[in-house]
Parts: C-alpha cells; sequence; structure tokens
C-alpha cells in the first residue's frame, strides 16, 4: 500500500479533504493530512488567499517543510489547487517520491514558474474540470507534462465549471465528477503496488 502526504486547497482543511483522505485509508493506504491553516477554514478561495497573504515571508514554506519533516523518501505527493503547489514542489525536488496526485491545478515544468523538470520514474495524475478558470489557466502545463511525459503523466479533464468540485463539505462539489476522480486516484495507487 502507498504512503500518501496531501496537502489541502486554500479554503483550509475541510471536512471534505478530511473525507477524501478517509477514503484512502479505506483502501488500506496510510495518508498523512497536516493542516497549514492551523485549524482554520474559510468560506471562500478569497477569503482563504487573504489568510495566506496575512503570513509573514516564507511562513507557508515553513508550514510545508514542518509537514514533511521524518516522513520516509518513498511518499505519493497530493494536493488539492492552493496544495497542489507544495505538492508538487516536493515531487519534482525531494528525492525519492512515488508518485503524484494533482487536483485542480499543475505547475509549468519549464520556464520561470517551474520547480524544474519532471523526475525519471515518477509518476502522476493532474485533474480539473474543463470550465474551471483556475484549472484552465494551468491546463498548458498539465499539457506540456503529458506530452514531454507520455508514458509517466495523464491528466484527465471532466465536465463542468465547478472549482473544488471533489470536496464534498462544499457548495462547490460534483458527486459524479468526483468518484470518478476518487477511482482513477485510488486505480492510480494500485498500480504503484503493482
Amino acid at each position: 500500500m502507498a504512503e500518501v502526504l496531501v496537502f489541502h486547497h486554500v479554503q483550509g482543511l475541510t471536512d471534505g479533504v478530511s473525507a477524501f483522505a478517509d477514503d484512502l485509508r479505506a483502501a488500506g493506504h496510510t495518508v498523512h493530512l497536516p493542516d497549514l491553516c492551523e485549524g482554520r477554514t474559510f468560506a471562500s478561495v478569497d477569503d482563504g488567499f487573504a489568510y495566506l497573504k496575512s503570513l509573514e515571508e516564507g511562513e507557508d514554506d515553513r508550514r510545508v517543510a514542518e509537514a514533511v519533516e521524518g516522513l520516509p523518501a518513498g511518499l505519493v505527493l497530493a494536493g488539492f489547487s492552493y496544495g497542489v503547489g507544495p505538492a508538487q514542489r516536493l515531487a519534482q525536488t525531494r528525492p525519492g517520491a512515488r508518485g503524484a496526485l494533482l487536483y485542480e491545478a499543475c505547475f509549468p515544468i519549464s520556464g520561470e514558474w517551474a520547480f524544474g523538470p519532471w523526475p525519471d520514474g515518477v509518476p502522476v495524475q493532474v485533474h480539473g474540470a474543463a470550465g474551471d478558470e483556475f484549472f484552465q489557466e494551468d491546463l498548458p502545463a498539465a499539457q506540456e507534462l503529458v506530452a514531454r511525459h507520455p508514458g509517466l503523466a495523464e491528466l484527465f479533464v471532466y465536465p463542468g465549471e465547478r472549482h473544488l468540485f471533489s470536496d464534498r463539505s462544499l457548495p462547490s462539489y460534483d458527486a459524479g465528477a468526483a468518484a470518478t476522480l476518487l477511482e482513477r486516484s485510488l486505480a492510480f495507487l494500485e498500480r504503484l503496488d503493482g
């Protein structure tokens, strides 16, 4: 079974993100779920970003470093939206990553915003909604990842326009798309064990 580190989205460690982690645990995986907002949740994406902007410079990175401290090298790194940043950065820069699950965001693997090239041998899935304005901005980066690493990278685009569609505790939840996302994620983790 995989050991997965999941980073929540900008609205905080919501009940929906916790429920997703529980779904992975129910399938036999070990899941670490740090709270980068230290117990706070936010009613909107804008409120979450306002909180992050209020932090001292470097505090966000310090919390991510603290979350990964002491964890083994062979992690699957997962993140939802804002949480894709730390998940993807660690997958690309921390030696030994087993895989990555990037939900509703993706950073470039080339150019000035890149964490660096995608590491050899690290499989990745990217998931997002076709009409989601946030994901649309990142779609070219996801397409580049798949084009450059066709044997490692998969891109799944879901119908709809909701951001954070997989969080069952938010009004943006789309039960059908979220169920498919979970099914594909579990299949990905199962392949890592194979």
